[in-house]
Formats: C-alpha cells, structure tokens, sequence
C-alpha cells in the first residue's frame, strides 16, 4: 500500500552533515535503500523536510523506511496510508453513504 513518509530534519545534525560533506550522500544512501515512488524536499515549520511516496507491503517493512532518518539525522517520520483518485473510486463511498446517512 501507499504511504506518505514526512520527515523533518532538526537543524542539528543536519548543520554539521553539510559542514562535513556528507549530508547528500546520507540522502542517496537513505534514498538508494528505501526506493520511494516520488520525493519532495521542502521546508516544513522552518526546518528542512522531505516528503516521500513510499510502498509498504507489510507493517514490519516500516522501521526499515524511518529507522535511517532516525540514525542518520535525528529526524521525526510521520506514515499516513494515501491513496489515488482510483483508490478512491473503490473504497464504496456511495455504499458506506446511504449505510451511515
């Protein structure tokens, strides 16, 4: 399934990963490894932040998606399932409508 992945990056030690050089590499590793469908770097409430679209096949495959912004950064990581507009024609909303109206 789908899941958005929300990271935020502290200002330390993101700061000194790109005093030293290693910050974009840290990132292609993390990026290389996890394999997401699409990310987005921006800033989020005046940290630097990435939002990805990443596959999850089973919740156990989760710590493997946060765990390196964990290490590597001391970043926070939100999952939230998303869903495409055709996902959404099959979630039955007409149905779930006229049984909870």
């Amino acid at each position: 399934m789908r899941m958005l992945l929300n990271v935020v990056l502290p200002h330390e030690p993101f700061n000194a990963a790109v005093r030293n050089g290693t910050a974009g590499a840290t990132i292609r590793r993390i990026l290389e490894a996890i394999k997401p469908e699409a990310v987005y770097f921006t800033e989020q409430n005046g940290h630097r932040g990435a939002t990805l679209i990443v596959n999850v096949n089973k919740p156990s495959e989760i710590p493997a998606l946060a765990e390196p912004w964990f290490l590597n950064f001391n970043a926070d990581c939100q999952l939230r399932i998303v869903m495409s507009p055709e996902d959404l024609e099959q979630a039955g909303l007409e149905k779930l409508g006229k049984k909870w109206a």
